[in-house]
């Protein structure tokens, strides 16, 4: 036990704030949200079997060779071993319609110009061990990304730069709850153009019969598997509250409607949404936006501490008061 909690430790996120013994008291908690401090193994170890229908995390990358964060991760090598108890963990807490969706940011071989397989060792692992079902892969693009890593994109210019992100949508089974409906995009201005004026039917040059159905006005455009969504906040409410606040910034925030199109995706009004490694929680803020349960979970204090900024109703208890309620 000893030995786990230290790895989890070098692995999760520790360097934030003091870690404490995990009990299954909420450190915060809003109207419909609950956020545990802890390591997410010790607290969804408490939380009830098949109570939770969507997952959505952004596990810290295995980046232990790279420059210094204000977090950790494990190396490459071991990054499914480490993963895959959360992910039992993950199953087991998922109703059986439910779905997980997992973030994951690339990562270059160690002075090589080429990627590491990690995220597919991890799909194949979580399908094929664990017992999950690919639903569908997304991409999310980063349109405000910087050019990197510098050495090879900046610097020999053997490479462009990196501005996706990997986006797993997994199934208890093999039909997770879903509607596109709930994510449906505004017609483009051609589009509405046809909707008024009439198409006529006709095959087109690729052998695709477009019939006079293409012509209804379904309420919007379903969407790619492509999601574009910038990520440069850096005037927020909550970056501004934290230095007031003297609280470090969570380093590797996802846009807030990255965790939103998800819940919209798998999850109706009042369903429930977990996030095991919260950071500032943003899944969390979007989830209480959306009207649906969430509970937060993450290691660091002074991370999990900052985010209650997120939630405009919850009072930011001064650090003394806050200790003493972990």
């Amino acid at each position: 036990m000893a030995k786990r909690r230290t790895d989890l430790a070098r692995a999760g996120r520790s360097t934030g704030g003091t870690r404490r013994k995990t009990a299954l008291s909420p450190y915060y908690t809003t109207s419909i949200g609950e956020a545990y401090l802890g390591d997410s193994l010790d607290v969804m170890a408490k939380l009830p079997s098949e109570s939770v229908n969507l997952i959505v995390t952004s596990p810290p990358f295995p980046l232990t060779f790279r420059k210094k964060k204000p977090y950790s991760s494990v190396g490459e090598d071991t990054f499914v071993s480490w993963f895959t108890p959360y992910a039992q963990q993950f199953r087991r807490l998922l109703k059986t319609d439910g779905s997980l969706v997992v973030d994951l940011g690339g990562v270059w071989n160690k002075g090589v110009p080429t990627r590491s397989l990690y995220q597919y060792r991890l799909l194949l692992a979580l399908c094929d061990q664990v017992g999950f079902h690919l639903a569908q892969d997304f991409y999310w693009y980063n349109p405000a990304a910087l050019p990197g890593p510098a050495e090879w994109v900046n610097v020999r210019r053997l490479r462009v730069k990196c501005a996706v992100n990997q986006v797993f949508w997994l199934g208890k089974t093999e039909w997770p709850k879903a509607t596109n409906r709930g994510v449906l995009q505004p017609y483009s201005a051609d589009m509405l153009r046809l909707i008024t004026k009439g198409y006529k039917a006709k095959a087109r040059p690729s052998g695709h019969n477009i019939t006079a159905k293409f012509q209804q006005d379904r309420g919007g455009s379903i969407p790619p598997n492509l999601i574009e969504i910038g990520n440069n906040d850096s005037n927020g409410h909550y970056l501004k509250a934290c230095a007031a606040a003297d609280l470090p910034v969570h380093p590797a925030r996802f846009p807030r409607g990255l965790p939103e199109f998800f819940i919209r995706l798998c999850t109706t009004p009042g369903d429930s949404v977990l996030d095991p490694f919260a950071g500032s929680n943003v899944t969390g803020e979007a989830a209480e936006r959306l009207g649906r349960r969430w509970v937060a979970i993450e290691l660091a204090e002074d991370f999990l501490r900052g985010s209650r900024y997120r939630f405009s109703s919850v009072p930011v208890l001064p650090l003394d008061v806050a200790d003493r309620r972990a």
